[in-house]
């Protein structure tokens, strides 16, 4: 099951000098142009009141030099986790090309300006599925579920689709930055981008 790394050219610490941004946008770019599956897909990662992790897949719909946004249920387990305790931390899981970009930082909602219009570029089922679903929450089957869609595309018939009260984004604003990728005999190269101090750091793997 192991696997080698090692095909692409060395990321250098100088290459962070101007900023950890260029470099983030140039490895989505990259994970795209080479196919692999969902590259806006990451790794959330909170914490419940009780200070226990939890994780899951989310997709990003920003990254820009104020950080990550993605959308999300508010009223979910990860909507509330982060209203509880605004802090997160959230890895772009490059494995096809053996990379990782993760993001922690500190978290807020976007506008609802901001929100709107995402919504609004939104398939109509993903709209209607925002209002169906009371994400985290038990539902007795998966026919209760399909019903409760089939009843809002009933009340929504001919309509634009609203934004849910309980629907919106969040922001993780980086604190740090670190840069992932895969080399041989585990020596991966693992360099950290301090955004308050502009300190760029190799750490061994």
């Amino acid at each position: 099951m192991r696997v080698d790394y090692g095909t692409d050219t060395d990321l250098d610490v100088g290459r962070l000098r101007s900023g950890w941004l260029p470099v983030a946008q140039e490895w989505l770019t990259e994970a795209i142009e080479a196919d692999i599956p969902e590259p806006n897909a990451l790794v959330l990662a909170t914490v419940d009141a009780a200070g226990h992790p939890s994780t899951r897949t989310v997709l990003c719909k920003g990254l820009d030099v104020d950080g990550v946004v993605f959308y999300t249920n508010y009223d979910s387990d990860k909507g509330r986790q982060l209203t509880h305790t605004p802090y997160a931390s959230v890895t772009f899981p490059w494995i096809g090309i053996g990379r990782q970009l993760t993001i922690r930082g500190a978290v807020e909602r976007v506008s609802a300006e901001d929100t709107a219009e995402y919504f609004a570029s939104r398939p109509r089922g993903s709209q209607l599925g925002a209002w169906a679903s009371q994400q985290s929450r038990p539902v007795g089957s998966r026919a209760e579920l399909e019903q409760a869609l089939e009843d809002v595309d009933r009340k929504f018939d001919g309509q634009v689709v609203p934004v849910p009260p309980h629907w919106g984004g969040f922001r993780v604003l980086p604190d740090t930055v670190e840069f992932w990728q895969g080399r041989t005999n585990r020596l991966h190269n693992r360099i950290r981008f301090t955004v308050a101090t502009s300190v760029v750091e190799r750490l061994q793997p």
